[in-house]
């Protein structure tokens, strides 16, 4: 399980990769709303890079204090594209990051909460209602037309599904190795699934 573990791992390192080359190769045929898109791709790919880059690289095995930042930059960058698709009082945007800031300076100075899983449960519940409300919206017509819109659906499904594993994983007690490779895997074959949409909506991206 290890095994297929890495596999996946590295399969998203490599789509990941694709859709940034992709994604800066169209950049200037988005508009302002869609260039969220990439910049939310570009952080998970420093992110991940650096998970990458640290341990094999400059030896440090514990990249957990990089945890807080995905989960505040992630929540940021999402939230901020969908206030902007949804047309959503500019203000919110400043409230989504300041929330963001609140959460690192509590959890990098102060340590609180202790379990940043549970910040990271009410970061995907908000961004599983807004992207929720986006794709009502298209369904409905109300909407201008999304060149995005497998991307939203996507991401809608990606996070609904990763509250639940979350949810599983700490109602699950004593996890043996083998059953957290397992939760880990289905994890990142969501996000595989997730980079694959976005990969294929740039490659159809025409003027």
């Amino acid at each position: 399980m290890t095994d297929f573990f890495k596999a996946i791992l590295f399969l998203n390192y490599g789509l990941l990769l694709s859709i940034i080359l992709l994604g800066a190769a169209k950049y200037r045929i988005l508009n302002n709303k869609e260039k969220q898109y990439f910049h939310c791709i570009a952080f998970l790919f420093f992110i991940e890079l650096l998970n990458l880059v640290l341990p094999y690289i400059f030896n440090l095995n514990d990249t957990s204090f990089l945890y807080p930042l995905y989960i505040a930059g992630e929540f940021f960058l999402i939230t901020a594209l969908f206030i902007r698709k949804l047309e959503l009082p500019k203000y919110l945007i400043w409230v989504t990051a300041l929330l963001a800031t609140v959460f690192m300076v509590s959890k990098y100075i102060y340590d609180y909460p202790f379990n940043s899983d549970i910040v990271k449960v009410v970061s995907n519940i908000i961004i599983i209602c807004l992207s929720g409300f986006a794709l009502i919206r298209e369904i409905k017509g109300v909407s201008v037309p999304n060149r995005f819109l497998l991307a939203d659906a996507c991401i809608f499904f990606y996070y609904s599904v990763s509250v639940f594993i979350f949810i599983i994983q700490h109602q699950i007690a004593n996890l043996s190795e083998n059953d957290y490779y397992i939760i880990l895997s289905a994890n990142n074959i969501l996000s595989s699934i997730l980079y694959c949409s976005f990969l294929y909506t740039f490659i159809k991206l025409k003027k």
